[in-house]
C-alpha cells in the first residue's frame, strides 16, 4: 500500500514538473511594444490619425506647399534639401517642418509620445524611385503605421520657400537640384510624388 502511495506521489510529481516547463516555454515577456489588442486598437487609431491628416492638407493645398518647399541651391552642400533642414544625419527635418504642414503634423502627434518620419516618393520616367527625407526622427517600431497620399506636381509648381523659380526650371539648371525628375518632358505635368508618414509609439 505504502509502495503503490510513492508511485502515485512520484506521478503526480513528475506531471507537475512537465506542466511547469510546457508552461514556461509557451509564455513570452509582454512589453508596451509587445502585439495586443490594445496596441493594434493605437495603432488603427494612428492610421486613421494620419490618413486624416494627409487628406485635409491635400484638400486645403499646404501638402502640395509642403513638397516644394525646397532649396535647390544650399551653401554647404552639392544638393538639395528642404529649406531650413535641420537633421543632422542628412538634409530632412528632425521635427516638424516650419511650414503649415508642419503645424499640423505637431498639432496631431506632438504631444502624444509619439514619433513620425516623412517620406516623399518619386518616379522618373524610366521608373526609378526616389526616396526623399522630409521628417526623419529615428527608426520606426515594430508596430509603426505607414499612410501615404499622392500629389500632382506640374511644371509651373513655384517653390514656396524663399527659393525663386519653379520645379521644372530647378529640375533642368544643372547648378539647381530638385528631388523629383521631369516624368513628362515636353507636357505640362511634372511628375506625380506620394508623401507617406510612418508613425509610431515612443
Amino acid at each position: 500500500m505504502r509502495a503503490q502511495a510513492h508511485t502515485l506521489e512520484a506521478f503526480v510529481a513528475g506531471l507537475l514538473i512537465v506542466s511547469g516547463i510546457v508552461f514556461a516555454l509557451q509564455t513570452t515577456a509582454v512589453t508596451p511594444l509587445s502585439a495586443s489588442t490594445s496596441n493594434q486598437h493605437v495603432g488603427n487609431q494612428e492610421r486613421a490619425t494620419a490618413a486624416g491628416l494627409l487628406a485635409a492638407a491635400d484638400e486645403n493645398g499646404t501638402l502640395e506647399t509642403a513638397v516644394v518647399y525646397w532649396n535647390a541651391t544650399p551653401d554647404d552642400r552639392d544638393e538639395g534639401e528642404f529649406y531650413g533642414a535641420n537633421n543632422t544625419d542628412g538634409p530632412a527635418y528632425a521635427d516638424a517642418p516650419p511650414n503649415a504642414f508642419g503645424r499640423a503634423l505637431d498639432d496631431a502627434f506632438g504631444e502624444r509620445r509619439t514619433a513620425y518620419n516623412v517620406v516623399v516618393h518619386s518616379y522618373d520616367r524610366n521608373e526609378n524611385l526616389t526616396r526623399t527625407w522630409m521628417v526623419r526622427m529615428g527608426v520606426p517600431s515594430d508596430d509603426a503605421v505607414t499612410v501615404g497620399r499622392q500629389v500632382t506636381l506640374f511644371d509651373d509648381a513655384s517653390f514656396s520657400s524663399p527659393e525663386s523659380g519653379n520645379v521644372s526650371a530647378a529640375a533642368s539648371d544643372p547648378n539647381r537640384q530638385f528631388y523629383a525628375a521631369d516624368a513628362d518632358p515636353g507636357g505640362r505635368l511634372f511628375n506625380v510624388v506620394e508623401v507617406r508618414i510612418t508613425v509610431w509609439r515612443i
